[in-house]
């Protein structure tokens, strides 16, 4: 339903993101939401017929050139960021989807009852948990967790945007994270299988293979569908990078869709300008 103040969609309820989305698998189509670094890029997702527009603060560095991973380092405020890029950029060229903001939960400055306060007001539809720590293993991990950054304030974040009637669609690494998440009230999971391979700058070596996103999205699927049948469930990220690679997915998980952040928005961008610079640079000046 358009918002009457602005003749748009967004924001829209909970449920009504849920209703939405439940409508797309009612018609046997997957669920297809993009990630948007910038204005152009949410306008012409959008008019490809995407379910969903996530915002996050990687975005901005993906359409810079630089690799999805700065935006989990300390290159400016990640939740700052997603918030301009949703008030000058995005929502005003959004025209009816949903658009959820990419929220850093484990961020220890901010009161996080009032940012999703602002977050709502903005006209965001709903929260994702990114930069997310779930992605974050090893030492390093273990630092976070033990020095008040972890995981925990992610899916306190989501408990909280619960609480304030916003749609949550979250990462998650492994089937205990997706349980935590889910019984915060998450409605999408998101199985995150590394960063995105191929293009410019995905990793080449420093990824999983299929078997393991399959294996992977699978079981944390298992895992929440036990206690909460009605969560919806996409895959992301390592080597699911095309549309033949998502089919194959859903061909052999139960997934019901895709993320798709570098993968649409950084892939298209390559590969369309790339081919069109050319295609000028073909021609020749005639002879007169």
């Amino acid at each position: 339903m358009p918002n009457p103040w602005t003749g748009k969609g967004n924001p829209y309820t909970k449920q009504e993101v849920r209703d939405r989305l439940q409508e797309t698998i009612d018609k046997n189509n997957a669920i297809i939401a993009a990630g948007a670094g910038t204005g152009i890029s949410a306008k012409f997702i959008e008019k490809g017929g995407a379910d969903l527009i996530i915002i996050y603060n990687s975005g901005r560095f993906r359409m810079s050139g630089h690799g999805s991973t700065a935006g989990m380092m300390a290159y400016g405020d990640a939740n700052a960021v997603a918030m301009e890029i949703g008030e000058f950029e995005v929502l005003p060229v959004v025209e009816e989807i949903p658009v959820i903001c990419g929220v850093h939960g484990s961020d220890p400055r901010r009161r996080m009852w009032h940012f999703l306060g602002q977050v709502k007001d903005m006209g965001f539809s709903g929260v994702n948990n990114f930069p997310t720590h779930s992605i974050v293993d090893g030492h390093f991990r273990k630092v976070l967790e033990e020095t008040g950054m972890g995981f925990k304030h992610e899916v306190d974040m989501v408990r909280l945007a619960t609480k304030m009637d916003l749609f949550s669609i979250v990462y998650v690494a492994t089937p205990e994270e997706a349980l935590l998440m889910s019984d915060a009230g998450a409605d999408a999971i998101i199985a995150h299988v590394g960063t995105t391979v191929g293009g410019s700058i995905g990793v080449t070596s420093a990824t999983r293979s299929m078997d393991f996103a399959l294996e992977r999205t699978q079981a944390i699927i298992e895992k929440v569908r036990k206690s909460n049948p009605d969560t919806f469930f996409l895959a992301h990220g390592g080597p699911i990078n095309t549309p033949e690679d998502v089919r194959y997915v859903l061909d052999n998980t139960d997934a019901h869709g895709f993320v798709g952040a570098s993968s649409l928005e950084r892939m298209g961008v390559e590969e369309s300008l790339t081919n069109l610079t050319k295609q000028f640079k073909a021609l020749t000046l005639s002879e007169k």
